[in-house]
């Protein structure tokens, strides 16, 4: 395997195994940077081991046994109790083996999920939970966090700098909340858990559309957190959503690679068994009489593509009309740009025109390749044509998608 090769290998085993790696070092070592620290040094153990002895028959599980390999001397240098070191050495030598690593969880089962809990302490800033939980769970970059939040980056790296120095004075311990004190923690873990899954249903960056894994991973955090907390409403509307948007990730990539929008999605190819999940999530979540919780509403919004078995056959009526109602509980200049775009859709351009403006001033979008889109999609409808194509082409030069940029760059060259 040549470097190129072997670096394009560890650049996507760093993506989908270092959440796990630094879960698992953070609860081991009770500190951030350190289980960040070590879990990069396995990385580089990697590189340079890799080339002469060969990529072992389990990547990810040579990392993980490196990583807390390394992670034992450290608690070594620290002195820590005898017993403390010989549980930590049995659950590495156990997840060498393969073995289920379920024995040595907390009630709440999941490494992954303690972290997120961890990262969202009620001692951090709500903003800096987010930032810290996005860069620790998924790996992503302070340039990926700060497009996700509409922030500057530097913004958004102080945030993180901060958290981790707050948990660190504080003594956070690294272990799940008792179930009383969940629910002050349970809003910023959701809306991690989502914006995880919203960048893998729409990468902000890289090569790819799409990354199933972040998406997977969120679904299977969520499906924890719904048992549990079985009858709480936001939790049942996040799982409502994901699942039902999750079941169109197969339709929305050409076996290219390429971007497939909604509108053009052969839904044949849509996963109808996991539709029919996130639509008894939904019932459930408004039985229990949450019909106006933020994310039970976005599910609705999902639920009405997903009733819809052909593009014209979309109730874009019903879906301005939620995203009207979301806009009462969850004001964001996004949401009302995707309300322009399903009044679009119902009513026309020229309605939906007026919409727009204030939004093209809005500070919190400029930069922001979707309003660019929106705009040139409208001066399309509108027969405005060159101003159509040079909007498209002004998206495109703000994607940091490949995909993105290539679906944008075909819509300018489309234009009549």
């Amino acid at each position: 395997m040549t470097d190129p090769q072997l670096q394009r290998l560890l650049d996507t085993l760093w993506r989908m195994e270092s959440p796990r790696l630094v879960a698992r070092l953070a609860r081991m070592l009770g500190d951030l940077d350190s289980a960040e620290e070590l879990a990069q040094d396995a990385l580089v153990a990697a590189l340079e081991h890799w080339p002469e002895q060969g990529i072992p028959d389990n990547p990810a599980a040579w990392l993980m046994a490196t990583a807390q390999r390394r992670a034992i001397d450290r608690l070594r240098q620290r002195h820590l109790h005898a017993q403390r070191q010989a549980q930590v050495i049995d659950e590495q030598q156990d997840y060498a083996m393969g073995a289920d690593q379920s024995e040595h969880l907390d009630d709440i089962g999941d490494d992954l999920l303690r972290l997120v809990f961890v990262a969202c302490h009620p001692a951090l800033p709500a903003d800096a939970r987010v930032a810290l939980t996005l860069r620790l769970l998924c790996g992503l970059s302070t340039h990926e966090i700060a497009r996700a939040y509409l922030q500057p980056e530097p913004t958004i790296a102080q945030r993180i700098v901060r958290a981790k120095r707050l948990l660190a004075e504080r003594k956070v311990a690294f272990e799940v909340p008792r179930r009383q004190e969940l629910p002050q923690r349970l809003q910023s873990v959701l809306d991690v858990v989502y914006l995880v899954f919203n960048e893998g249903y729409a990468a902000s960056s890289g090569e790819d559309w799409v990354r199933p894994t972040l998406c997977e991973e969120a679904l299977r955090l969520g499906r924890v957190l719904a048992g549990l907390m079985p009858n709480t409403v936001s939790v049942l509307g996040l799982l409502a959503l994901m699942e039902l948007q999750a079941s169109r990730l197969r339709a929305r990539v050409a076996a290219d690679g390429a971007a497939v929008l909604l509108l053009d999605q052969d839904r044949s190819r849509w996963d109808w068994l996991q539709i029919a999940r996130g639509q008894a999530a939904l019932a459930q979540a408004i039985t229990l009489g949450g019909a106006d919780d933020a994310y039970v509403l976005q599910a609705g919004i999902a639920a009405c593509h997903a009733r819809a078995r052909q593009a014209e056959q979309t109730d874009w009526q019903a879906i301005a009309a939620l995203y009207g109602r979301l806009l009462d509980v969850m004001p964001s200049p996004v949401v009302e740009l995707n309300r322009v775009v399903a009044v679009a859709q119902a009513q026309g351009a020229a309605a939906a025109w007026p919409l727009l403006q204030h939004l093209l001033d809005d500070p919190q979008l400029q930069g922001y390749a979707p309003l660019q889109a929106v705009r040139a999609d409208l001066l399309a409808r509108l027969g405005r044509a060159a101003e159509a194509r040079q909007a498209f082409e002004d998206a495109a030069a703000l994607s940091a998608n490949a995909r993105e940029r290539e679906a944008l760059l075909t819509r300018a060259a489309a234009v009549q």
